[in-house]
C-alpha cells in the first residue's frame, strides 16, 4: 500500500521528534546536574581538596541576614529634617492663632496648648531650633520603620531632657512632635559592599568546607543519581562537559531517525497492507517511552514501558513488528537506568521480546488476562534470581547494582496495573487505528454471530461456499506464513453482500431456475452482480466490520471481468467496453486477499473435477486460473511471489485431495446372510 505525501511527512515529524527527544542532551551545558544518572563511573584520578561549593553556598545562605550592613541615606534624612521643619510651620500657626480649637500636627494637651501661645516668638524659635537639632542627631544613629511609636516618643524625650522632665509641655510637645514624624520611616539604605565584604570575612574565620578526595575513590557510580557534592568532585576534575557536542548529538539523532526508519521496513515488510497509522502509532509510543523516561527519570523502570506497548502491538500489528519495536526502543534509550547500569535494561528487553513472542500467538482476552498475573510475577521472579545480592557475587558488576526487594515488587505490581489497562485500552486503539488484534479475529470468526447466522439461513449456498473457500484460503496462507486468522474471518465475511438477493446467484438456486435467464439483461445481471461488492460493504459499516475484515469484500473480485455476461452483451452489441463488465474493484493489496481471489476462483473448479481426476490435473487447473488472475493484473499490488504463489497452489491441490478423498466400497451383507439359522 503506497502512502501519501501528507502521511509520509506525518511519520517524518514524529521520527524527528523522537531524534530531538533522544539527543538534545548533548546540546545542553553542562551536560550534567544534580539528581541527573551518571553516564559512567567514575574515579578520582589524584589526592584532591576540593571546595564544597553546596556546602559554601549554604554557609552562605545561613550568614546573609547576619551580615546585612546597613548605612545613613542622606537623601531619606533630608527628607525626613524637611518633614520636622514642615511640622513645626504647622504648629506656628496653632501658636499665632486665636482659634483655641484649631486642629495642629499633633494632639496637643491643654497645658502644651497654654505653653505655646504664652511663649514669645523669640522662644518658641529657641524651642524649634532644639527640635530641630534633637531630630538631626536621631537621623545620624539611624532610623528603622520597624521602631514603635512609644520607642521614637522615649529617645526624643531623652535627646531633649537627659533628665526626663515630664512634666515640661515644651519636651513633650516635642517628643511627639518628632515620635510622630520618623514613625513608619527609615532613612537607612543595605550597603552591598560592607555586606559582602563582612560575609567574607566571617566565611574566613569560621573556614571554607572542602571535600577530601583520595586517589583511587569512586565519584559516581553509573546508573545512580548524582549528588551534590559527587557533581562538585566531577567538574573539579573536568567531567562535567561544559561545552556542547555537536558532533555526537548529530550522530545520535542520525542514529535514533535510522532506527525509526528501519521499525517502518520491519512492519511493511512483516505487513505490505501497512496503513500509516499504524506505523504513528508503533512511532508515537516509540515517543512516548523517550519522553516518559527523560521526565520521570530514575522513577520509572524499563520493564514498565517497554512490555505494554510490546504487548499491543504484537496482537495488533503482530510478532516481528513488536519485536522490531522492543529493539530499537532498547537501543534508543535516552539515559542509563537507575541502579543498575544496562543489567535491568537488558532484563526487561528480553521480557518485552518474550511478550512480543507470545503476544502474536494468543488468540483470546482470557490468554491476555493471564498474562497481567503471570507476566510480573515471572518477571519479579526474574530478576529477583539474576539482580539478588544473595546469588550473584557482591563484587560482580550484578551484584554491586542489585535493587532491594521492595523495588521489585514496586515494580511488578506497577507492571500488572500498565498491563490491565492496555488490555482495557486495546478495544479502542482497535477502532482508533483500525487494529486488528487475534482476539478480535476469533471473536468475528464465531460463526454464532448475527450476521453470519443470517447467511448461513437466507443463503445457505453461499455459505457452504463460504466455508469450502475458508479451507483453501486458510492452507494457502499457512504455507507461505501469511495471517491465517485474518484470512480466515476476512473469508467468511466476503461474499455477506450477496443477502441482498441471494436467489441471483447460483449455489442459491433451487429446481434449476436462474432468474439472470428470465431478466435476459446482460447489463442489470452485471449491475446486480457489482450490487453484493457495494451491499457486502454496506453491511460492513452497519455491523461495525474492522476495515482489515472489510477490505475482503470489494478485493476478493478486485477488477474481474464479469465474462458470461460480457459474452451475452457482444452478441448485442460488439462494440460494448470491457470495463463496463468488471467490478470496481480495487485489486487485492495485501496477500490474504489475493489468495481469497485465487480460492474464490479455484473453488467451483476444483469441485466440478471428476472423482477420477488426478492432482496432475487438479494441479493444471488451479494453475490456469491463477495465471489468468495475474495476466490480468489482479495480483501486482498484492506482494505476492511467484514461489509463494507456487506454494498456494500446492496447499490448494492438498485441499482439494482431502476434499476428493476415495473411500473403500465395503460389502454389504443381507441380514439372513450375516445371521445364518
Amino acid at each position: 500500500m503506497q502512502w501519501t505525501s501528507a502521511e509520509k511527512s506525518g511519520l517524518l515529524i514524529v521520527c524527528v521528534f523522537i531524534a530531538i527527544v533522544s539527543s538534545y542532551k548533548l546540546l545542553a551545558v553542562p551536560d550534567l546536574k544534580p539528581g541527573d544518572i551518571a553516564p559512567f563511573d567514575a574515579i578520582a584520578t589524584e589526592n584532591a581538596l576540593v571546595i564544597d561549593t553546596a556546602a559554601l553556598q549554604q554557609k552562605r545562605s545561613d550568614l546573609i541576614p547576619r551580615t546585612s550592613v546597613q548605612i545613613i541615606d542622606k537623601n531619606e534624612s533630608k527628607k525626613l529634617e524637611e518633614k520636622i521643619i514642615e511640622q513645626l510651620g504647622y504648629l506656628e500657626q496653632v501658636a499665632i492663632s486665636n482659634d483655641s480649637d484649631r486642629i495642629g500636627p499633633v494632639n496637643l494637651t491643654i497645658e502644651e496648648r497654654n505653653w505655646l501661645s504664652n511663649q514669645s516668638e523669640s522662644l518658641r524659635d529657641q524651642w524649634e531650633q532644639e527640635i530641630l537639632i534633637t531630630s538631626k542627631k536621631m537621623l545620624k544613629q539611624g532610623l528603622v520603620d520597624t521602631l514603635p511609636y512609644d520607642q521614637i516618643f522615649e529617645a526624643a524625650r531623652f535627646q531633649l531632657s537627659p533628665k526626663l522632665d515630664t512634666n515640661n509641655p515644651s519636651i513633650t510637645l516635642g517628643s511627639k512632635l518628632i515620635a510622630d514624624t520618623f514613625q513608619g520611616n527609615s532613612n537607612l539604605r543595605h550597603d552591598v559592599a560592607r555586606s559582602q565584604q563582612l560575609l567574607e570575612e566571617l566565611i574566613t574565620k569560621q573556614g571554607i568546607p572542602k571535600i577530601e578526595v583520595k586517589k583511587g575513590d569512586l565519584i559516581t557510580k553509573k546508573g545512580e543519581q548524582i549528588t551534590p557534592k559527587g557533581y562538585i568532585v566531577l567538574d573539579h576534575f573536568r567531567l562535567i562537559r561544559r561545552s556542547a557536542r555537536p558532533i555526537e548529538w548529530l550522530g545520535r539523532f542520525s542514529e535514533a531517525v535510522l532506527g525509526c526508519w528501519i521499525l517502518l521496513m520491519i512492519m511493511r515488510r512483516e505487513k505490505p497492507s501497512l496503513k500509516a497509522k499504524h506505523g504513528l502509532l508503533a512511532l508515537g509510543l516509540l515517543l512516548i517511552i523517550q519522553i516518559s523516561k527523560d521526565w520521570f527519570g530514575a522513577a520509572i523502570s524499563p520493564l514498565q514501558i517497554l512490555v505494554p506497548p510490546a504487548l499491543l502491538l504484537s496482537q495488533g500489528i503482530g510478532t516481528i513488528s513488536a519485536l522490531g519495536w522492543v529493539a530499537i526502543g532498547s537501543l534508543l534509550w535516552p539515559v542509563p537506568v537507575n541502579g543498575i547500569g544496562e543489567g535491568r535494561l537488558l532484563i526487561a528487553a528480553l521480557t518485552a521480546a518474550l511478550v512480543a513472542f507470545q503476544g502474536g500467538r494468543m488468540r483470546s482476552r482470557a490468554q491476555l488476562l493471564q498474562t497481567v498475573v503471570l507476566l510480573p510475577f515471572s518477571a519479579l521472579i526474574s530478576q529477583w534470581i539474576l539482580l539478588g545480592s544473595r546469588i550473584s557475587p557482591s563484587k560482580s558488576a550484578w551484584g554491586k547494582l542489585s535493587p532491594n526487594s521492595e523495588t521489585l515488587i514496586t515494580e511488578a505490581l506497577v507492571l500488572g496495573a500498565m498491563l490491565m489497562f492496555t488490555i482495557f485500552l486495546i478495544p479502542i486503539i482497535e477502532n482508533a487505528f483500525g487494529l486488528l488484534t487475534k482476539a478480535r479475529l476469533m471473536e468475528l470468526a464465531d460463526q454464532e454471530r448475527p450476521l453470519l447466522r443470517r447467511l448461513s439461513k437466507e443463503a445457505p449456498g453461499t455459505f457452504e461456499h463460504t466455508l469450502m473457500i475458508c479451507g483453501l484460503a486458510e492452507e494457502g496462507a499457512r504455507s507461505i506464513g501469511a495471517d491465517v486468522d485474518l484470512i480466515r474471518t476476512g473469508a467468511l465475511y466476503h461474499d455477506v453482500g450477496k443477502l441482498f438477493s441471494p436467489e441471483w446467484f447460483i449455489e442459491n438456486q433451487e429446481d434449476g431456475l436462474n432468474p439472470h435467464d428470465q431478466l435476459n439483461d446482460p447489463f442489470k445481471s452485471a449491475d446486480i452482480l457489482q450490487a453484493h461488492v457495494d451491499e457486502g460493504l454496506k453491511l460492513a459499516r452497519r455491523h461495525r466490520l474492522p476495515s482489515p475484515i472489510a477490505d475482503f469484500i470489494p478485493e476478493h473480485q478486485g477488477t474481474l471481468k464479469m465474462g458470461y455476461f460480457l459474452h451475452k452483451a457482444r452478441e448485442i452489441d460488439n462494440s460494448i467496453p470491457e470495463n463496463r463488465f468488471r467490478y470496481k474493484g480495487p485489486i487485492p493489496a495485501s496477500r490474504e486477499t489475493g489468495i481469497l481471489m485465487l480460492a474464490d476462483g479455484c473453488e467451483a473448479a476444483l469441485r466440478a473435477l471428476d472423482t477420477k481426476s488426478t492432482d496432475k490435473e487438479a494441479c493444471n487447473t488451479i494453475r490456469k486460473i491463477v495465471q489468468s488472475r495475474q495476466i490480468d493484473g489482479q495480483l501486482k499490488e498484492s506482494t505476492l511471489t511467484r514461489a509463494e504463489i507456487e506454494l498456494v497452489v500446492r496447499a490448494f491441490v492438498n485441499v482439494w485431495k482431502r476434499m476428493n478423498h476415495r473411500r473403500i466400497k465395503y460389502p454389504i451383507h443381507s441380514r439372513k446372510s450375516a445371521y445364518p439359522a
